[in-house]
């Protein structure tokens, strides 16, 4: 395969101007960190958003994704001193030996077990490691849902691909390395979503039935041929400590699964749990079951998703995306925390969503869930209400107009 290498305006067809601005502050970062700048190269991994598919990709579900209009960048030189040295924009550097990549429990939940894990998937899975310098910034909302993590974690596979092994690892293959990292160094239980829509880039079906080779299918869609637009709403509620109840979500599908001896729920069907509910209550609780329910109806859902799209049926579309929103309120149980009930950002975000909205686009939970970001299809001639109406609660800069972006990951040239 050829490396994936794009120039400025091919990645960022109407902002190439400023973001060359920002690839040279990028550099004057890595100077000013580092001592020195040599020969150097730039990387850029788009964030992405979930369209539908809620919690479905760590028990082998069906999701649509798209990687969108914000991005980590970096610019890296390779170096010969044993050791991958990483210097994200606001954080302390990481500097980790590539001779010694075995797990460290004191660095659960740290950039550090990501960088690690993936040199050890590289390793593993027989290809190129080696040295290099990076200095790295981001453009992706924090805590927003939009997988800020996976994309760096895409970009140091992207790094190591491109450096040393002639950028032929195909995206899809670093994805599976990123979500090793992260699942056994980071200690995060999650699918495989998150890594897959930031290194392949676009608008995607991804189905993770066979697990660590998921089928991706390329969907055409133009939000903006529709007359509507794509909007996240930060609603500045920190979701940085909720790993446990990701987890807990994981574990409880895991624990129903269990039960009839299978790993994934994707591997039973519905009627499975509503033959055997009355045991399965009894034994691992009411939550537990309806979030076995919310797994199976949001993989047919997702199927609804793609075949309107592909038919151009968007109002079918809008509607699917609604009836995602409502089974991860009811049955997911994902948009608060139950050991919180003072603290309802989401809810109250969709409270002003579905208002403003009247009936028309959709909204729905974005991302993990319990705190972060909502999701929201704005018709154009309500978007100046809908925007007004998310800063007034939540401040300026709350709500994000964003674009599909067609490229995932890859090296930038820029000139």
């Amino acid at each position: 395969m050829k490396p994936i290498v794009r120039n400025l305006n091919a990645v960022y067809p109407n902002s190439a101007d400023s973001e060359k601005q920002r690839y040279r502050a990028v550099e004057v970062g890595f100077a000013e960190h580092f001592g020195e700048l040599g020969e150097h190269r730039f990387f850029s991994v788009p964030a992405r958003t979930e369209i539908c598919g809620n919690h479905t990709d760590h028990n082998n579900g069906k999701v649509v994704a798209a990687s969108i209009n914000r991005d980590v960048i970096a610019v890296a030189e390779q170096t010969n001193d044993g050791f991958v040295t990483v210097k994200s924009e606001g954080f302390p550097e990481d500097k980790i030996d590539i001779s010694d990549l075995e797990p460290r429990e004191d660095e659960k939940n740290t950039s550090a077990a990501l960088i690690r894990g993936i040199l050890m998937g590289f390793k593993k899975n027989g290809h190129n490691i080696g040295g290099f310098r990076a200095y790295t910034s981001s453009g992706i909302i924090r805590g927003s849902g939009l997988a800020s993590s996976a994309a760096f974690e895409v970009l140091i596979g992207t790094i190591l691909s491109h450096m040393y092994n002639d950028g032929q690892i195909p995206p899809a293959k670093t994805a599976q390395i990123a979500h090793t990292a992260e699942t056994e160094y980071f200690g995060k239980h999650s699918g495989l979503m998150d890594q897959t829509a930031c290194a392949v880039g676009g608008f995607v079906a991804i189905d993770m039935k066979d697990g660590d080779i998921p089928v991706i299918e390329h969907i055409k869609c133009d939000f903006d041929a529709y007359q509507h637009a794509l909007c996240i709403v930060d609603t500045k509620s920190e979701h940085s400590d909720l790993t446990g109840k990701y987890s807990e979500i994981y574990n409880e599908m895991s624990e129903i699964a269990g039960f009839f001896d299978c790993k994934t729920l994707r591997s039973l069907s519905l009627a499975d749990i509503m033959l055997n509910i009355r045991f399965l209550r009894e034994k691992f609780g009411d939550r537990a079951v309806l979030r076995a329910i919310h797994f199976f109806h949001e993989n047919e859902r997702v199927e609804k998703v793609v075949h309107a799209l592909k038919n151009d049926m968007f109002e079918n579309f809008l509607m699917s995306v609604r009836e995602s929103g409502d089974s991860s309120f009811k049955y997911l149980q994902n948009v608060y925390s139950n050991s919180d009930i003072r603290h309802q950002s989401l809810s109250i975000a969709l409270n002003v969503a579905e208002s403003t909205l009247h009936r028309k686009g959709a909204c729905r939970v974005h991302g993990g869930g319990f705190a972060g970001t909502i999701q929201a299809f704005v018709p154009f001639d309500l978007l100046k209400q809908f925007k007004m109406n998310m800063e007034k609660i939540f401040g300026t800069g709350a709500c994000h107009i964003l674009s599909i972006r067609g490229i995932g990951a890859c090296e930038v040239i820029l000139e």
